[in-house]
């Protein structure tokens, strides 16, 4: 059966519903729609019981005789004092360093829920590597009258150990015999076992109100809270999403916020800048960095999460400096691991050891994207992309926003708007572009609409809080119910609605965005959906409300990679995301406001996301809301073509803002930032591969590259883009601000417009026009570009390469490029193309990765690409002029012409090497004569 026939709701009072709800988003955000800690029962609790506690002295402590270590795991009964109620504890080591700690009740009065496991980790757990059991060692012993267990790491020289105190219960892991991260130090661990209803309930753990909606917790208190200690650091990352900056602000006392930071997907639109109240994503990861050492906490727990950060100097426990943090969940097990480092690209590679690291996305997904809420016919698309063209400009995707649909149908047009999608496809596709349509997760409820018929027939819907009827509210259709993506047979359903035969007048050359995944539910509580509703396996939505987002993703993923055969790499973009999204595809930060205030806020939200393991995110490029001058919308095209994903986007009640409507000088700037974004698809490509393999954030925060320089460590405002190119954007409104840079040590900074070379330390001020940008080549890196400016990247397959050289101190450099199809999985069985460059002693040098595999794939792929050569190098920053070029390639020696530019007090020297016409596919050398 074929989704897309035409049924078209035209009564007055669906328009006038329609209507309603869009004067609902038109408006700012109203905070008292939103919970804060002391609106939400559980939070309250813990935050009280903290307040409480003082001392440090927790009330759990380990039950005697009760600790063995079986294979790779530490096993013990914890138990509260004053209640009869065991708590299985696991300590299991995995061979890494990681440490993953859980704890529920030894025999739980119902089950609690544990899934989010399976939907999170790298082979739904099965695939976690652990320690051999002759690889750790215990001892006990007794301090101070209690007993004390160490597990310590023994084989291959480890510093890692894990420390474990009975009464009470404390938990203490040791790098080089140093506390790094610690668990109940200050004695917050609180678990609320489950329990029979008593008579007096106390208010809010068997029902609890919030404004008009009661929610019926049937299951009654079912939270738990612990405090997480970083002993020797001064600042956190991650956790993400928020409007904050990106080291992480007290909590409590003053100078911060006075709210923990939220972890709730929620929809909520012109959100608030500076601010830890939760947006649309949820990422448990937090990260800590120091000069010596950095260290990570994967809270894996899918339902509403509260973090308390709170900043110790001063020997707060007598552990001298700290950041101590206090996580509190509502439901579901205790399930931690602890990321022990001790750098920065271990904590990233642990992390995606554990989740998986982001895969190599679809090469045209890294384009420019032109959107807007909504393009209003066939006409219209097509007219934006002439214009495109027309002005030169360089796009790959056009994206349709609800209004193509017949009424708000999903997998439907609007015939009377798209009478011929597919030719509209086909048409876009002639030039290398492609179309994205939004398919969001409420489905109209209407009995003469394909989609919910079948749904409804199946049982797939979520159920309402009763488990008998489909759960239902409001949304863009009006009257509406969810696909229960918690339900395998819904999910392999909605994965089919995407292939070529469901999804009516669809091609190969359209992909899908998923939005209001959250989910939102316009007249739920926090729009969203009750957390009382039943997903499949009875469980509550509160259990899995943060990952609901995720599967609905991941469902969309799986349907358009199984659509062709063989099978392609997917494209969708997410709204809602957690932990494992970046499996699935692209995020973006949600509704922002076209102001400098979300300009800014745009960066550290990023690069939060990056830290986080969400690196294929990017922010609306011009702000959601709202209709941003011509000198903002240029400030943030310059800014957004270093965002991973590039898009522009914007509000339907906005006026247009196609680059050409603004007229000169801000089309020719927003041209050349597009046009630069495009020069640099190879490089960026090739990061996306580096982070496929090792878990490193494409964007990332200055301390990522220059971990022992403690002035950065805050620092949001200027990022690097992998480690060759530092970003510092302009956003300030001033006609021509005076813009900060700190120039980092020990390395020489090239402007990548100029020349002009900076040897850090360096501070120095900037007045920026607004043709200006401040962006930088890394003394000692080698940047691939593609110089042939094309209608869109797929046009680009067969240009050649040029390489930047930027010659370190030393007169070196090295770098990367990798090529393969874009598109398929091929490259798995080695059709790939990876090179490693090294420039040294006057040498350039392109040799075959080591990753490279010798396969019928990889030859296959080579003689693909046999003509793709390089047709230019670039040197920048030699002391001395070369006279000519000699290349050796396959056995033969040719010289070529060298034409070079030497330094002055304005530039650093500049060497082109025109049309070496090496291939990329061959070892070869250029020697400067």
């Amino acid at each position: 059966m074929r989704i897309g026939g035409g049924v078209r709701a035209k009564s007055a009072g669906l328009l006038l519903l329609a209507a309603a709800l869009l004067a609902q988003v038109a408006q700012a955000v109203k905070r008292e729609d939103f919970k804060t800690c002391d609106q939400a029962a559980f939070c309250q609790r813990h935050r009280q019981f903290a307040e409480g506690v003082g001392t440090g002295a927790s009330p759990y402590a380990v039950v005697d005789s009760s600790v063995q270590l079986r294979n790779h795991t530490l096993t013990a009964l914890v138990q509260h004092r004053d209640e009869g109620v065991p708590l299985q504890l696991e300590v299991s080591f995995l061979a890494s360093g990681i440490v993953r700690v859980r704890m529920q009740e030894e025999s739980p009065l119902v089950p609690r829920y544990d899934d989010t496991q399976h939907h999170v980790l790298r082979g739904e757990g099965s695939a976690l590597r652990y320690a051999q059991a002759e690889d750790l060692e215990l001892t006990s012993e007794i301090v101070s009258g209690a007993a004390v267990h160490t597990v310590r790491y023994t084989g291959g020289g480890s510093k890692f150990s894990v420390r474990m105190a009975e009464q009470p219960w404390v938990l203490t892991y040791l790098v080089d015999g140093k506390p790094t991260v610690q668990l109940n130090t200050r004695g917050l661990f609180r678990f609320e076992h489950l329990r029979p209803k008593p008579d007096d309930a106390p208010e809010g753990e068997w029902q609890e109100r919030f404004r008009t909606w009661t929610d019926s917790k049937p299951r009654g208190p079912e939270s738990f809270g612990m405090d997480v200690g970083f002993v020797g650091f001064e600042h956190v990352y991650g956790i993400p999403e928020h409007a904050s900056p990106l080291s992480l602000k007290s909590t409590r006392g003053k100078g911060g916020y006075d709210q923990p930071y939220r972890l709730y997907n929620l929809d909520v639109f012109e959100y608030e800048i500076d601010n830890p109240m939760a947006l649309y994503g949820s990422v448990p990861l937090m990260l800590a960095h120091s000069a010596d050492a950095t260290a990570g906490v994967l809270w894996l727990n899918a339902a509403e999460t509260w973090v308390d950060v709170e900043h110790a100097k001063g020997g707060l426990f007598g552990r001298g400096t700290a950041v101590d943090t206090h996580w509190v969940s509502e439901a579901g097990v205790l399930d931690v691991f602890v990321l022990p480092g001790p750098d920065a690209p271990s904590v990233f590679g642990q992390y995606a050891e554990l989740v998986e690291p982001t895969p190599l996305p679809r090469e045209f997904a890294l384009g420019y994207h032109q959107c807007r809420w909504n393009y209003i016919d066939t006409a219209d698309v097509l007219a934006v992309s002439a214009g495109l063209h027309a002005h030169d400009i360089p796009y790959d995707v056009v994206w349709l926003d609800i209004e193509h649909t017949d009424g708000k149908r999903y997998f439907t047009w609007d015939a009377a708007k798209f009478p011929d999608p597919r030719a509209l496809q086909l048409a876009l596709a002639r030039d290398g572009h492609r179309l994205v349509t939004v398919v969001d997760p409420h489905v109209k409820r209407d009995t003469a609409y394909a989609v919910w018929n079948e749904a409804n027939e199946r049982g797939l819907f979520v159920r309402a809080a009763d488990g008998a009827a489909n759960f239902q509210g409001w949304c863009w259709p009006g009257d509406s119910n969810w696909i229960d993506c918690f339900n395998p047979a819904a999910t392999a359903w909605l994965s089919q609605l995407y292939h070529l035969d469901r999804y009516n007048d669809s091609t190969p050359h359209l992909f899908i965005w998923n939005d209001m995944n959250e989910p939102s539910v316009f007249n739920g509580p926090e729009i969203t959906m009750d957390k009382d509703a039943v997903h499949h396996g009875a469980w509550e939505h509160r259990h899995v409300h943060n990952i609901n987002g995720m599967m609905y993703h991941k469902a969309t993923a799986d349907g358009l990679r199984t659509r062709d055969a063989p099978s392609l790499r997917p494209f969708v973009l997410s709204r809602a995301y957690f932990a494992g999204s970046q499996r699935y595809g692209a995020v973006w930060t949600g509704d922002n406001t076209a102001d400098w205030e979300h300009l800014r806020a745009s960066v550290p939200m990023v690069l939060s996301n990056n830290v986080a393991g969400i690196h294929f995110v990017g922010a609306d490029v011009g702000g959601f809301f709202g209709n941003p001058d011509a000198a903002l919308l240029t400030r943030w095209y310059q800014l957004g073509i270093w965002y991973p994903f590039f898009r522009a986007h914007a509000h339907i009640d906005t006026k247009r803002r196609e680059p050409w409507l603004l007229g000169e000088p801000y089309l020719t700037l927003i041209r050349d930032a597009i046009r630069l974004r495009y020069r640099l698809l190879p490089y960026l490509y090739t990061l996306f591969r580096s982070a496929s393999l090792t878990g490193m954030p494409l964007l990332r925060p200055m301390w990522v590259e220059f971990p022992r320089e403690t002035a950065l460590f805050a620092e949001d405002a200027a990022f690097m883009v992998g480690s060759a190119i530092m970003v510092v954007p302009v956003t300030d409104p001033a006609e021509s601000p005076s813009v900060p840079v700190s120039f980092p040590p020990h390395e020489i900074w090239y402007d990548i417009r100029t020349r002009a070379a900076y040897a850090g330390p360096l501070k120095r001020q900037f007045s920026v026009g607004l043709a200006d940008t401040l962006v930088y080549a890394r003394g000692g890196s080698i940047v691939p570009t593609r110089e042939r400016q094309r209608r869109s990247s797929a046009l680009m397959r067969r240009d050649p390469f040029t390489l930047y050289v930027y010659a370190n101190r030393a007169g070196a450099a090295s770098g990367q490029l990798y090529v393969d199809d874009g598109e398929s999985y091929a490259y798995h069985a080695g059709a790939f193309i990876e090179r490693d460059l090294e420039y040294a002693g006057g040498r350039l040098v392109s040799r075959a990765s080591t990753r490279t595999i010798a396969s019928d794939a990889q030859a296959a792929f080579a003689e693909s690409m046999a003509a793709v050569r390089v047709e230019r190098v670039v040197i920048v920053g030699l002391p001395t002029m070369p006279a000519a070029a000699i290349i050796l390639e396959n056995g033969a020696e040719r010289t070529v012409e060298i034409s070079c530019v030497g330094a002055d007090s304005a530039a650093a020297s500049e060497c082109v090497i025109r049309d070496p016409a090496v291939r990329i596919g061959n070892d070869w050398e250029i020697r400067l004569d």
